[in-house]
């Protein structure tokens, strides 16, 4: 074979394999991307149903089942609620709340923070709020939107502080119920590498 015909087939060849290697890439990715979402969701909506189960555990303890009426909420906590832009982080979590009259009872769970919650003692608001105990927080507001701060809820954390349960009890006002039933009250966490809100999900009727 002479070598210009040599050469163009050598050519072909590395063509068609540069052409293979790139097409491995661009498509190997998305499926790997999708997959760790769905299974993200699906841990995120596991959790969600324990997290509920858990807080009406908590009401037939205190014996408020029995004969007032109840609603569920369940609120997916994920990076892409997060406003006003989602954080990069692989987090997820869930809470799940159950009301009895103007009663809310909420439980959750958290796992694979990308660092420990934000410790507002050391690293407080300004002007700084009593009230905000912990780094996971109740607020009122719209879905799409930052909303004032509600309650701070009680954190449970583990050793690495990168996953934890969370509870809280709270007596809502007359506002604090209709934002419930609109769907504006939504709950967020807090990280010391992202102060400003890693997850974030709003209360929907479960």
């Amino acid at each position: 074979m002479n070598k210009p015909k040599q050469l163009l087939r050598s050519l072909f060849f590395s063509t068609i394999a540069c052409v293979i290697a790139v097409s491995i890439s661009i498509f190997s990715q998305p499926v790997q991307s999708q997959e760790t979402a769905v299974f993200t969701t699906a841990q995120s909506f596991e959790v969600a149903s324990e997290a509920l189960h858990q807080a009406e555990s908590a009401l037939i303890a205190q014996g408020m089942m029995e004969s007032t009426p109840l609603t569920r909420y369940v609120a997916v906590l994920t990076k892409d609620e997060v406003m006003p832009m989602a954080s990069s982080s692989g987090a997820f979590g869930a809470a799940g709340a159950v009301l009895v009259g103007d009663r809310l009872i909420v439980r959750g769970d958290f796992s694979n923070l990308s660092s420990p919650l934000r410790d507002y003692a050391t690293d407080p608001l300004n002007p700084p709020n009593p009230n905000i105990t912990s780094g996971v927080h109740i607020h009122r507001g719209e879905p799409n939107a930052n909303g004032p701060f509600q309650y701070a809820l009680q954190v449970s954390p583990s050793e690495s502080g990168l996953q934890g349960r969370l509870m809280g009890e709270y007596t809502l006002t007359p506002e604090q119920l209709q934002a419930l039933a609109n769907g504006k009250m939504y709950v967020d966490i807090h990280t010391k590498q992202n102060r400003g809100g890693e997850l974030r999900g709003i209360f929907k009727p479960y």
